[in-house]
């Protein structure tokens, strides 16, 4: 079977468990990341194209009982996630959820599993 490439897959769903897997390292670490340093990290031109992908990531967190991981992208001139991220009412509060959850232990979201999400 070949090797299949995210960069060539077109699939949210896809991005979507690349992008958790990249979010769980960061956790780990402690770490937030811009929306653009995201996109460089994906080989994307620019770091609007996030939105819904990160949506997918935030609703399985959510339906698992999991801390919100998405609060990790942030806006570099703020420091904070765009203003479609309206889960938690203490950004701040919720990173630090984010960073004490042992990430590293999760499984990533299976394509069927991030479907039944966007229900």
């Amino acid at each position: 079977m070949p090797v299949r490439y995210y960069s060539k897959e077109k699939r949210r769903n896809l991005r979507a468990i690349q992008i958790f897997s990249i979010l769980s390292a960061a956790a780990h670490r402690r770490e937030t990341l811009t929306y653009t340093g995201l996109a460089g990290l994906l080989g994307y031109a620019g770091a609007g194209v996030f939105a819904q992908t990160l949506d997918l990531i935030l609703r399985w967190c959510a339906a698992n009982e999991l801390p919100p991981l998405t609060v990790l992208v942030v806006n570099s001139e703020t420091g904070l996630p765009g203003a479609g991220f309206q889960t938690a009412d203490d950004l701040h509060a919720a990173r630090e959820e984010v960073f004490g959850f042992e990430w590293l232990d999760v499984l990533p979201p299976t394509v069927d599993e991030l479907d039944a999400v966007t229900g």
